[in-house]
C-alpha cells in the first residue's frame, strides 16, 4: 500500500495558522501593560508561536491542499492551536491552570468555545486581568471558527476554502453567500465582529446608565468575547449572575443570535429578511428555546423546580419576573451551548435539571457558533420518522425531506444520521469511561453529574451539574480525566467526522 497524504503540507498550514495567532495575543499584552501586570506570559508565547509556525512552514513552500491534507489540516489545527494557547496559563503560573493538564483543559475548553473551566477561584483577585482577558479571547477566536479566519486572510486559502470550512463543521454544505469563498467567510467575520461591537456597546450603555454598576468596560468586552461564540467564560465566580437583571435581559438576545446561522443574517442585511423568519431551521430553534423557557418559568414560579430548602433563592416562586428570567436566560444559555448562568442552577430540583440535560443534546443552528447536535438535525430526524410512518401505510408513496423547501438529498440524510448515532453512541461509552475513573480516585460522582460532564464537553456546552455545575468547577476530575475530555472536546467541536477520518488507516494508506 502506498502512502497518500502528503502531511508536509498540512503541517506547513498550521504553522501558518500558529503565526498569525500571534496577532490576537497583543490584546492581552496590552492590558498587561494598562493594569500594571506581567507581560512575560504574552512576550514568550508569541516568540514560541512564531518559532514553532516559521518552522513549520519551512517543511513545504508551496502547499498545494488536497482533499486528504484538509482533513488534516484541520484537525491539526485545532490541537496545535489550543497547544500554544495554553502557555499564557503554564508561564503565568497562576492558581490551579498552571499545570500540563489544566492548562490545556482550559485553553481547549476556550478555543472550542466548551466553557468548561478547572479554574477553582476565578476572580482577578487571583488571576490577572491580562490573563483572563485571554481566556475570554479564545473563546471569541474560536467561535466563528480559525479555519473560516484563515480562509478570510490567507490567499493560499481562496482555493478550497469551501472544503475546509465545511470539514471544520461537516454536515452540510457551507452557503456560499458571494461569487467568492474568501469574501464569504469574511462577510461571516463582519457579520461576528459588528455583533460583539454592538453587545459591547450595549453592555458598557448599562453600566453608564446606572443599571449594571459592576459592567464597567473591561467586563463589557471580556462578556461581548464570549457572549458571540457561545462561550460562557466569565472573569467573574458567579458568571452573568454577578450582575443586575438588566444585564441578564441583555445578554438574552446576544445568546439567541450566536444560536442563530449567520449565512441568514447576511441575507437579511441584504434585504431578504423573509430569509431568516421563513427558515425551517430558525423557527425550530425559537421555538424549542420558548418550550424549554416556558417549562422551566412554570417550575420555577410555583417552586417546583426548586430544591429544598429554598432559602438561598430568595423571591423566585410566585416572581414571575424573575422566573421568567432565569428560565429563559437558562434556556437560552444551554439550547446555544454558551454555558452562562444567571444563578446557581444547581438549586433547581432534580425534574428542572432534567429539562436542562435534555437541552444540552439540542445546539443551536448549522452555521453558527452554538455546539451539541443542533436544530436542523433533529428537525431532519422527525421528518425521517414521519416519512417511514407514512411509508409504512403508503409504500409507493415519494416523501422527500425538505428543510425551508430545499430538498435534502439522501447521503445527506445518512450523514446527519450517521453523527448523531456517533454523538450518542461516544457520549455513552464517554459516560462509562469518566465515571469508572472517578470512582477509581474516589470522587464517587453520580451517574447524572457523569453524564452532564461528558455532554458538557463532548457537546461544547460548558458546565453540568452537582460538582461540575456553574460555580464548581472540572478540577476534581483525575489528570487522565481531563485529557480524556480534552479529546471529547476537540472531536466534538470538528463533529466527529473530521477526527474519525483521520484516525482511519484508509485515510492513510488507501
Amino acid at each position: 500500500m502506498d502512502f497518500h497524504v502528503d502531511y508536509r503540507v498540512s503541517v506547513s498550514l498550521v504553522g501558518t495558522v500558529l503565526k498569525y495567532m500571534t496577532v490576537p495575543l497583543f490584546l492581552p499584552l496590552a492590558i498587561a501593560v494598562i493594569y500594571g501586570e506581567s507581560v512575560l506570559p504574552f512576550v514568550v508565547t508569541i516568540l514560541v508561536a512564531l518559532a514553532v509556525g516559521l518552522g513549520l512552514e519551512e517543511l513545504h513552500s508551496e502547499p498545494k491542499l488536497g482533499r486528504r491534507e484538509g482533513f488534516l489540516f484541520v484537525a491539526l489545527t485545532w490541537l496545535a492551536v489550543p497547544l500554544v494557547g495554553m502557555l499564557p496559563y503554564l508561564v503565568a503560573g497562576q492558581g490551579t491552570i498552571a499545570s500540563p493538564a489544566n492548562a490545556l483543559f482550559e485553553s481547549m475548553s476556550g478555543f472550542t468555545t466548551t466553557g468548561s473551566t478547572v479554574l477553582g477561584e476565578i476572580s482577578v483577585e487571583r488571576h490577572s486581568r491580562s490573563v483572563l482577558m485571554w481566556r475570554q479571547l479564545t473563546q471569541w477566536l474560536g467561535g466563528m471558527g480559525i479555519i473560516v479566519l484563515m480562509v478570510a486572510i490567507l490567499p493560499q486559502l481562496s482555493v478550497g476554502g469551501a472544503q475546509l470550512m465545511e470539514e471544520e463543521a461537516p454536515g452540510f454544505s457551507i452557503e456560499q453567500l458571494t461569487p467568492g469563498i474568501q469574501e464569504t467567510a469574511r462577510a461571516l467575520w463582519r457579520i461576528y465582529i459588528g455583533f460583539t461591537v454592538l453587545a459591547v456597546g450595549l453592555y458598557y450603555a448599562l453600566h453608564a446608565g446606572g443599571l449594571a454598576p459592576n459592567m464597567d468596560l473591561y467586563n463589557a468586552v471580556a462578556h461581548a468575547l464570549t457572549t458571540m461564540p457561545t462561550g460562557g467564560f466569565s472573569p467573574e465566580a458567579r458568571s452573568v449572575e454577578a450582575f443586575s437583571p438588566a444585564v441578564q435581559w441583555a445578554v438574552m438576545p446576544f445568546m439567541l443570535i450566536a444560536g442563530t446561522n449567520f449565512a441568514l443574517f447576511w441575507h437579511a442585511f441584504n434585504g431578504r429578511s423573509d430569509r431568516l423568519f421563513e427558515n425551517s431551521e430558525f423557527r425550530s430553534y425559537v421555538g424549542m428555546v420558548g418550550l424549554v423557557g416556558a417549562i422551566l418559568t412554570a417550575f420555577l414560579v410555583t417552586g417546583l423546580g426548586l430544591a429544598e430548602p429554598p432559602d438561598f433563592v430568595g423571591t423566585i416562586p410566585g416572581n414571575l419576573e424573575a422566573s421568567t428570567r432565569h428560565a429563559l436566560f437558562q434556556s437560552l444559555a444551554f439550547i446555544t451551548t454558551t454555558g452562562y448562568a444567571s444563578m446557581d442552577f444547581n438549586t433547581w430540583s432534580e425534574p428542572t435539571q432534567t429539562v436542562l440535560l435534555f437541552a444540552m443534546f439540542l445546539g443551536g443552528s448549522v452555521g453558527s457558533a452554538a455546539g451539541s447536535i443542533k436544530i436542523v438535525r433533529w428537525y431532519v430526524i422527525q421528518r425521517v420518522v414521519r416519512r417511514e410512518l407514512l411509508t409504512d401505510v403508503h409504500p409507493n408513496a415519494v416523501v422527500p425531506i425538505r428543510v425551508s423547501d430545499e430538498v435534502i438529498d439522501e447521503e445527506t440524510i445518512h450523514g446527519l444520521l450517521a453523527f448523531t448515532l456517533l454523538f450518542l453512541v461516544l457520549f455513552a461509552v464517554s459516560t462509562m469511561l469518566i465515571y469508572f475513573d472517578t470512582h477509581r480516585i474516589e470522587e464517587n460522582l453520580t451517574a447524572f453529574e457523569v453524564m452532564s460532564a461528558t455532554v458538557a464537553t463532548l457537546g461544547n456546552v460548558g458546565p453540568g451539574f452537582g460538582i461540575v455545575g456553574p460555580m464548581n468547577s472540572f478540577l476534581p476530575f483525575s489528570d487522565a480525566a481531563k485529557l480524556y475530555m480534552v479529546f471529547l472536546m476537540w472531536i466534538g467541536r470538528l463533529e466527529i467526522l473530521t477526527v474519525l477520518v483521520v484516525l482511519t488507516p484508509s485515510y492513510w494508506w488507501d
